[in-house]
Protein backbone atom coordinates (compact mmCIF):
# COMPACT_ATOMS: atom_id res chain seq x y z
CA UNK A 1 0.00 0.00 0.00
CA UNK A 2 1.47 3.36 -0.96
CA UNK A 3 0.50 6.62 0.69
CA UNK A 4 0.59 10.26 -0.20
CA UNK A 5 0.91 12.85 2.57
CA UNK A 6 -0.44 16.36 2.09
CA UNK A 7 -1.86 19.28 4.00
CA UNK A 8 -5.40 18.68 5.23
CA UNK A 9 -8.15 20.73 3.60
CA UNK A 10 -11.71 21.51 4.67
CA UNK A 11 -13.09 19.02 2.11
CA UNK A 12 -11.28 16.24 4.06
CA UNK A 13 -13.47 16.81 7.10
CA UNK A 14 -16.11 14.16 6.33
CA UNK A 15 -13.40 11.47 6.17
CA UNK A 16 -11.50 12.91 9.14
CA UNK A 17 -14.73 12.89 11.13
CA UNK A 18 -15.41 9.25 10.20
CA UNK A 19 -11.90 8.15 11.22
CA UNK A 20 -12.17 9.99 14.52
CA UNK A 21 -15.66 8.59 15.13
CA UNK A 22 -14.25 5.07 14.88
CA UNK A 23 -11.42 5.99 17.29
CA UNK A 24 -13.89 7.40 19.82
CA UNK A 25 -16.33 4.48 19.60
CA UNK A 26 -13.83 1.61 19.39
CA UNK A 27 -10.47 2.79 20.68
CA UNK A 28 -8.73 4.38 23.62
CA UNK A 29 -6.59 7.01 21.88
CA UNK A 30 -9.32 9.56 22.60
CA UNK A 31 -11.05 9.75 25.95
CA UNK A 32 -14.14 11.21 24.33
CA UNK A 33 -17.18 8.97 24.67
CA UNK A 34 -19.54 10.55 22.12
CA UNK A 35 -18.02 11.31 18.71
CA UNK A 36 -18.21 14.97 17.69
CA UNK A 37 -20.13 15.80 14.55
CA UNK A 38 -18.61 17.27 11.41
CA UNK A 39 -19.39 20.85 12.45
CA UNK A 40 -17.47 20.39 15.70
CA UNK A 41 -14.59 18.73 13.86
CA UNK A 42 -14.54 21.68 11.42
CA UNK A 43 -14.34 24.08 14.36
CA UNK A 44 -11.44 22.15 15.87
CA UNK A 45 -9.67 21.94 12.50
CA UNK A 46 -9.98 25.68 11.98
CA UNK A 47 -8.75 26.49 15.49
CA UNK A 48 -5.64 24.37 14.93
CA UNK A 49 -4.94 25.86 11.51
CA UNK A 50 -5.59 29.43 12.72
CA UNK A 51 -2.72 29.07 15.19
CA UNK A 52 -0.38 27.90 12.41
CA UNK A 53 -0.06 24.31 13.60
CA UNK A 54 0.41 21.58 10.97
CA UNK A 55 -2.49 19.28 10.04
CA UNK A 56 -1.71 16.57 7.51
CA UNK A 57 -3.57 13.69 5.92
CA UNK A 58 -2.52 10.45 4.26
CA UNK A 59 -4.39 9.06 1.32
CA UNK A 60 -4.08 6.03 -0.92
CA UNK A 61 -3.59 6.06 -4.70
CA UNK A 62 -7.34 6.48 -5.20
CA UNK A 63 -7.56 9.50 -2.91
CA UNK A 64 -9.17 7.68 0.02
CA UNK A 65 -8.17 9.21 3.32
CA UNK A 66 -6.46 6.60 5.50
CA UNK A 67 -5.31 8.73 8.40
CA UNK A 68 -4.45 12.15 9.66
CA UNK A 69 -2.13 13.82 12.13
CA UNK A 70 -1.79 17.25 13.62
CA UNK A 71 0.16 19.15 16.21
CA UNK A 72 -1.51 21.50 18.64
CA UNK A 73 -0.88 23.25 21.93
CA UNK A 74 -0.10 20.95 24.81
CA UNK A 75 -1.23 23.69 27.18
CA UNK A 76 -2.39 27.19 26.33
CA UNK A 77 -0.20 29.16 28.76
CA UNK A 78 2.35 31.33 26.88
CA UNK A 79 5.46 29.63 28.28
CA UNK A 80 4.33 26.36 26.66
CA UNK A 81 4.28 27.86 23.14
CA UNK A 82 7.52 26.08 22.21
CA UNK A 83 5.99 22.64 22.83
CA UNK A 84 3.39 20.84 20.76
CA UNK A 85 1.33 17.72 21.32
CA UNK A 86 0.95 15.30 18.45
CA UNK A 87 -2.27 13.49 17.52
CA UNK A 88 -2.48 10.66 15.00
CA UNK A 89 -5.60 8.76 13.92
CA UNK A 90 -5.79 5.96 11.36
CA UNK A 91 -8.65 4.27 9.57
CA UNK A 92 -9.00 0.64 10.73
CA UNK A 93 -7.79 -0.74 7.39
CA UNK A 94 -4.62 1.40 7.55
CA UNK A 95 -3.38 0.23 10.94
CA UNK A 96 -0.22 -1.84 11.17
CA UNK A 97 1.09 -0.77 7.75
CA UNK A 98 3.59 1.89 8.76
CA UNK A 99 1.33 4.85 8.10
CA UNK A 100 1.42 6.11 11.68
CA UNK A 101 5.21 6.16 11.51
CA UNK A 102 5.15 8.17 8.25
CA UNK A 103 2.63 10.67 9.62
CA UNK A 104 4.63 11.14 12.82
CA UNK A 105 7.92 11.61 10.95
CA UNK A 106 6.32 14.26 8.73
CA UNK A 107 4.79 16.00 11.74
CA UNK A 108 8.13 16.05 13.59
CA UNK A 109 9.94 17.46 10.56
CA UNK A 110 7.29 20.13 10.02
CA UNK A 111 7.21 21.16 13.68
CA UNK A 112 11.02 21.42 13.80
CA UNK A 113 10.97 23.63 10.70
CA UNK A 114 8.34 25.84 12.33
CA UNK A 115 10.58 26.39 15.36
CA UNK A 116 8.97 24.23 17.99
CA UNK A 117 11.44 22.80 20.54
CA UNK A 118 9.57 19.90 22.17
CA UNK A 119 6.88 17.45 21.16
CA UNK A 120 4.82 15.50 23.63
CA UNK A 121 2.67 12.44 23.06
CA UNK A 122 -0.24 11.87 25.41
CA UNK A 123 -1.10 8.25 24.68
CA UNK A 124 -4.56 7.29 25.84
CA UNK A 125 -4.90 3.75 27.07
CA UNK A 126 -1.08 3.53 27.03
CA UNK A 127 -1.58 1.72 23.71
CA UNK A 128 1.47 -0.48 22.99
CA UNK A 129 1.37 0.18 19.21
CA UNK A 130 1.34 3.95 19.73
CA UNK A 131 4.11 3.74 22.31
CA UNK A 132 6.20 1.69 19.87
CA UNK A 133 5.68 4.17 17.01
CA UNK A 134 6.72 7.06 19.24
CA UNK A 135 9.70 5.19 20.70
CA UNK A 136 10.91 4.37 17.15
CA UNK A 137 10.71 8.10 16.34
CA UNK A 138 12.99 8.96 19.26
CA UNK A 139 10.45 9.76 21.97
CA UNK A 140 11.29 8.84 25.56
CA UNK A 141 8.77 7.78 28.17
CA UNK A 142 8.39 10.56 30.72
CA UNK A 143 5.54 9.24 32.84
CA UNK A 144 2.64 6.88 33.24
CA UNK A 145 -0.57 8.28 34.68
CA UNK A 146 -2.55 5.40 36.13
CA UNK A 147 -6.34 5.12 35.95
CA UNK A 148 -6.82 8.42 34.14
CA UNK A 149 -9.87 7.46 32.11
CA UNK A 150 -12.71 4.98 32.27
CA UNK A 151 -13.88 3.73 28.89
CA UNK A 152 -15.11 0.44 27.40
CA UNK A 153 -15.75 -0.88 30.90
CA UNK A 154 -12.20 -0.51 32.21
CA UNK A 155 -9.76 1.94 33.70
CA UNK A 156 -7.16 3.29 31.28
CA UNK A 157 -3.64 4.54 31.88
CA UNK A 158 -2.09 7.42 29.95
CA UNK A 159 1.53 7.30 28.81
CA UNK A 160 3.43 10.56 28.38
CA UNK A 161 6.36 10.59 25.95
CA UNK A 162 8.57 13.47 24.85
CA UNK A 163 11.01 14.30 22.07
CA UNK A 164 13.26 17.33 21.74
CA UNK A 165 12.92 19.10 18.39
CA UNK A 166 15.81 20.95 16.80
CA UNK A 167 18.00 22.37 19.56
CA UNK A 168 15.45 21.45 22.20
CA UNK A 169 16.25 23.17 25.49
CA UNK A 170 19.96 23.59 24.66
CA UNK A 171 19.57 27.19 23.44
CA UNK A 172 17.15 30.03 23.94
CA UNK A 173 14.39 30.29 21.33
CA UNK A 174 13.81 33.40 19.23
CA UNK A 175 10.75 35.17 20.66
CA UNK A 176 10.46 37.34 17.53
CA UNK A 177 9.80 34.32 15.29
CA UNK A 178 6.94 31.82 15.29
CA UNK A 179 6.03 30.19 17.66
CA UNK A 180 7.44 32.97 19.84
CA UNK A 181 5.02 35.41 18.30
CA UNK A 182 1.93 33.40 19.29
CA UNK A 183 1.66 35.40 22.52
CA UNK A 184 2.89 38.81 23.52
CA UNK A 185 4.58 38.96 26.89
Amino acid sequence: MSFRLRQAAPNDLPQITAIYCDAVLNGTASYEIIPPDEDEMASRFQAIRNKGYPYIVAEDEGGKLLGYAYASAFRTRPAYRWMVEDSIYLAPEARGRGLGKLLLANLIETCEALGFRQMIAVIGGAAPASIAVHRAAGFAETGLLKGTGYKHGRWLDTMLMQKALGEGAETDPDPSAYPGTMFSE
